[in-house]
């Protein structure tokens, strides 16, 4: 018999509605107590409108919709109770508390889906990809998400799993019952499957990096010299006005981090301290806190004004991203004539390109004044990261922890085929398999260590 979890199953703060979800096998007996019936008996998956009633005092705290889901057909596989009353924080509190008086008690991170896993209802897979449509930053990224929790990637990893049991029943029939050496028509049978499975699992590996893409996005820093107009850029590639900006040299002193999303890809943009030599302390902090960053970018877009000519801070920050994936904006071109704007381009590719010999580097012109140019810097900007059709229809493994078992499970696999194919014995060659088929199951929980699903499970909010 397990004990009675609670948490707040909605974001913090006003709301209309408020849901309090309780799990466990006293749910019942601690929501009788909340609405002061001892007879109270709810029909499973029916909701009742009743009072929330203080079990000290026995006023009236509110009205809630109660729905109760009865063992085993609720998520968590558990008596569960969604208590759905208003959503001010004092009330919530009220519930909350009470619940916590009648014998509940709160919820780890992570402790509703973490009882799924546990009684079945859902594979470990499934229940990551709930953490994954919580915190989806697109709708790509929530398709994708959603197709896991369905159970799509359990089901393609399943048929694999199969033909790898088939091939390990095999040897170890070999061992016990089979007194010569198998056959070389059925060695080579078995290589040719392991092959197969091998060959899958590097299909589904190999999807990680657009996978990973579209659920974490990428961090593009705008570098430059004071006044260059970085933070220009950054309010108009969010479309509003999120920086300070001036004419004084040094506004910004600290980083600006806000989101946006460029073609389904999520971009954290980073909006820098202007890089020069100062006395100034708190420009000086900033000033590194920059290189650091740029450091730490995916993508490093280095901003010069093009009304005027190159400074060697221009040409010392160009040179400090040298190894870096990077672009190089000429900003404000609103300030000069039309017949200027490539004349003046050229002049900065070839004063960079004969300096620092930058043959990947790329040149754009805009204006963050008038939006001449944006469009085409947002495409510059994730088209390094594109993948084609990769974010269509294509299943995409998004989770480092998932694509770091199907690289250990493809290199255990080709191991073994090696050794199949040097006639070593069944007992070596069983050893690498073994351990294929444990990795898989680390993937959907089956044989994943206590450990390790409490590091997984703490990554959730409490109320999931």
């Amino acid at each position: 018999m397990s004990d009675t979890i609670v948490a707040l199953a909605t974001p913090l703060g006003r709301s209309g509605i408020g849901v309090i979800r309780l799990s466990g096998s006293n749910s019942i007996s601690v929501t009788r107590r909340l609405v002061g019936g001892a007879s109270f008996q709810p029909v499973p998956r029916n909701v009742t409108l009743r009072k929330l009633v203080d079990p000290e005092s026995g006023e009236a705290n509110d009205e809630a919709v109660i729905t109760y889901f009865k063992a085993p057909n609720s998520f968590t596989g558990e008596d569960v109770v969604e208590i759905s009353c208003h959503g001010s924080p004092v009330v919530l509190r009220q519930v909350l508390d009470s619940c916590l008086a009648n014998g509940a008690r709160i919820a780890d991170p992570g402790e509703f889906s973490l009882r799924a896993v546990s009684n079945g209802r859902i594979d470990l897979s499934e229940a990551e990809a709930i953490r994954d449509l919580i915190n989806s930053q697109t709708s790509a990224a929530a398709r994708q998400s959603v197709r896991q929790m369905k159970g799509e990637f359990s089901h393609r990893l399943q048929p694999l799993k199969d033909e790898l049991l088939n091939v390990i029943v095999i040897l170890e029939s070999a061992i016990e019952f089979v007194e010569d050496d198998l056959p070389k028509a059925q060695i080579s049978l078995l290589v040719q499957k392991l092959e197969r499975i091998v060959a899958s699992i590097a299909e589904l590996a190999s999807t990680f990096k657009a996978g990973r893409l579209l659920r974490d996005g990428i961090r593009v820093a705008l570098v430059g010299r004071p006044n260059v107009g970085k933070s220009s850029l950054f309010n108009a590639l969010l479309g509003f006005d999120r920086a300070i900006v001036t004419e004084i040299a040094g506004t910004t002193r600290d980083q600006l981090h806000e989101q946006l999303t460029i073609n389904d890809i999520p971009i954290s943009l980073i909006d820098t301290a202007g890089l020069r030599v100062t006395n100034d302390a708190v420009e000086s902090i900033g000033v590194e806190r920059s290189k650091r960053t740029m450091a730490d970018a995916d993508l490093v877009l280095v901003l010069i004004d093009a009304t005027e000519p190159m400074a060697a801070e221009d040409l010392s920050i160009v040179k400090s991203v040298e190894q870096l994936s990077h672009l190089v904006v000429l900003n404000k071109i609103d300030a000069l004539k039309t017949t200027e704007i490539e004349t003046r381009k050229n002049e900065v590719v070839n004063q960079i390109g004969s300096m620092f010999n930058h043959p990947d580097s790329r040149f754009l012109v805009i204006s963050a004044l008038t939006g001449a140019g944006l469009d085409e810097l947002k495409q510059a900007v994730v088209s390094p990261f594109s993948f084609g059709d990769a974010f269509g229809d294509g299943f995409l493994v998004s989770d480092a922890r998932h694509h770091d078992l199907l690289v250990r499970v493809a290199q255990e696999l080709s191991n073994s085929i090696l050794l199949l194919k040097e006639d070593v014995s069944e007992e070596i060659v069983l050893i690498g398999l073994h351990n294929a088929m444990r990795f898989l199951g680390e993937i959907t929980g089956e044989t994943t260590t206590e450990e390790m699903l409490t590091r997984i499970f703490s990554t959730f909010c409490i109320g999931k």
